[in-house]
C-alpha cells in the first residue's frame, strides 16, 4: 500500500499527526454501504445545473446494471466543502466523510499533501488513467499514486468574435497556433480598425498569466515543492506580455466576475482566453448566436516548451477514506471513466466538457455548434486536453497565485518586475514556515 510521503507544514496541518496511513480501493474502508449490502453512496458537490445534473445522470447509467444503487448527493459549495475538509481532518472525526466529494483541480495537491487521510487511492481500481489528458490525471496524483477521477475540463480556449475579426480583415485562422506577439500585433490592428479590444479580465488577477505559463511548462514551484517566483523566466515573460496587453489597450480590465462576464455579452470586446466552460457565459447572448470561433492559445516567444495549449480550472472526483471504495470506484470507473452514454448526455444541457478522452468520438461531440458557427468545438476541445503540459499546483498554490496577482498589480503600478517578484516569493516562504 503506497501512503502520501509528502507532508506540508503550517497552519493547515497544526492538528494533523504527520503519520497517516491511507485506505486503497480494497473495500477495507467503514462507509456507507459497507459489508451490509446496501447500495448507496453519498455525494458532496456544487452546482446543482453542472455537478449534481452530472451525477444524477451517472446514478441512471450506472443503475442500468444495477438497478438497486442510490445516490445521497448533498449541495456543498466549494468554499464549505473546503471547509468541512478541513474540519474534518484536523478533528479526525473522518465518519463525517461522504463516499464521493468533487475537488477543484488546483487545490488537490493542497488537500492531498496536508489531509492525506481523507483519501482512499485507485490502485486497485479498473479506470484506465491513460485515457485522461495526463496534466488533469498530474492534479491528483501524489508519488505516482492516484487519488482522484477527472471530470470536467477546465481546458484553456480562444474565444473569438468572427464579426468582429471580418471587419478587420482577419479570421479564427489566424489566430491559430500563433504567439503572443504575434497575438498583441494584430490586436492592436483589431482594435485600431473596429474599437474593440480582444480581450478583457479582472484587475488584481493572475489568470491570463496562469494561463500563460502553464503553456509554456512552467509553474510555481518545483518538483520539491519549492517556489519558483523569482528567475522564472516563463513567469516573467507572461507578466511583461501580460503588461503590454492592458498598456496597448487589447485588454481591458474590469472590477469584477459579472463586470467581466458583461463585457462578453455585451460586445464590449472581441474575444475572451479561458477554460472552455466559459462558452456556458458566451452562449447567453442569443444576439451574438453564429458569430463565435474557438482556437487554440497563443504561446510565450522563446520559452523552450512553449507551446498553445493550457488550462484553467477543472475538477476531479475523490473517493474518502471511510467510502465503500469497492463501490464507489466501479461506479466512477464505469460512468465518468467509462460511459460515452454518460457524457454525451450532460454535455448538451450542462455543456461539461469530458476530460475522458474516448468521448470525444461520439457523434454528440462531434455535432457541429450552431452558436459558434457550425464548428464542433467540444471535439476540438477534446483534443486540445492532451496537449495541456502539466502544472506542478503543489500545497501552496492559491498562496503563489494571489502573491503573483499583488506583484502583477505592483509591476503595473511601476515597481521593478524584479523586487515585485521578490517579494512575492518572500511571502509564500513565509507562508510555508
Amino acid at each position: 500500500m503506497k501512503r502520501f510521503t509528502k507532508l506540508a507544514a503550517g497552519a493547515l496541518v497544526l492538528a494533523v499527526p504527520l503519520a497517516l496511513t491511507l485506505t486503497s480501493c480494497s473495500g477495507s474502508g467503514g462507509g456507507s454501504g459497507e459489508g451490509d449490502g446496501d447500495e448507496t453512496l453519498t455525494v458532496w458537490t456544487w452546482d446543482p445545473a453542472f455537478n449534481i445534473y452530472a451525477m444524477e445522470e451517472a446514478e441512471k447509467v450506472y443503475q442500468e446494471d444495477h438497478p438497486d444503487f442510490k445516490l445521497d448527493i448533498v449541495e456543498v459549495p466549494w468554499d464549505d466543502l473546503q471547509t468541512k475538509l478541513t474540519t474534518i481532518a484536523q478533528s479526525q472525526a473522518f465518519d463525517e466523510l461522504p463516499d464521493i466529494f468533487l475537488m477543484q483541480n488546483n487545490a488537490f495537491q493542497k488537500n492531498g499533501i496536508n489531509y492525506p487521510d481523507l483519501f482512499s487511492d485507485f490502485s486497485d481500481s479498473d479506470i484506465d488513467f491513460s485515457e485522461f489528458p495526463q496534466s488533469v490525471v498530474d492534479y491528483s496524483t501524489i508519488d505516482d499514486v492516484n487519488y482522484g477521477v477527472p471530470f470536467d475540463a477546465g481546458t484553456a480556449i480562444t474565444a473569438l468574435r468572427t464579426d468582429v475579426l471580418e471587419q478587420a480583415g482577419y479570421t479564427v485562422d489566424d489566430f491559430t497556433d500563433i504567439t503572443w506577439d504575434e497575438y498583441l500585433t494584430i490586436g492592436k490592428d483589431v482594435l485600431a480598425k473596429t474599437g474593440q479590444p480582444l480581450l478583457s479580465g479582472q484587475a488584481g488577477s493572475a489568470d491570463i498569466p496562469m494561463m500563460m505559463l502553464q503553456s509554456a511548462g512552467a509553474s510555481l514551484f518545483d518538483d520539491e515543492g519549492n517556489p519558483t517566483i523569482v528567475d522564472n523566466a516563463a513567469l516573467e515573460d507572461a507578466i511583461d506580455m501580460y503588461t503590454q496587453l492592458v498598456e496597448a489597450g487589447v485588454l481591458v480590465e474590469v472590477n469584477s466576475w459579472d463586470e467581466y462576464i458583461g463585457t462578453l455579452v455585451n460586445g464590449t470586446v472581441g474575444g475572451t482566453i479561458n477554460g472552455v466552460w466559459i462558452v456556458g457565459s458566451i452562449q447567453t447572448a442569443e444576439d451574438q448566436d453564429g458569430k463565435w470561433a474557438v482556437t487554440n492559445l497563443p504561446k510565450l516567444d522563446g520559452v523552450s516548451g512553449a507551446t498553445n495549449y493550457s488550462a484553467n480550472g477543472g475538477s476531479s472526483w475523490a473517493i474518502s477514506s471511510t467510502a465503500d471504495v469497492d463501490l464507489a470506484s466501479d461506479f466512477l470507473a464505469a460512468t465518468f471513466a467509462g460511459s460515452t452514454e454518460l457524457y454525451d448526455t450532460i454535455l448538451p444541457k450542462a455543456g461539461a466538457v469530458a476530460n475522458w478522452i474516448p468521448a470525444g468520438d461520439s457523434d454528440v461531440y462531434n455535432e457541429p455548434i450552431a452558436f459558434f458557427g457550425g464548428q464542433p468545438i467540444f471535439a476540438d476541445v477534446v483534443k486540445f486536453g492532451p496537449e495541456v503540459p502539466s502544472n506542478n499546483t503543489g500545497a501552496y498554490y492559491y498562496e503563489a497565485r494571489d502573491a503573483v496577482s499583488t506583484a502583477m498589480t505592483q509591476i503595473m503600478g511601476g515597481t521593478d518586475m524584479t523586487t515585485a517578484l521578490e517579494e512575492a516569493q518572500a511571502n509564500v516562504e513565509f507562508a510555508m514556515e
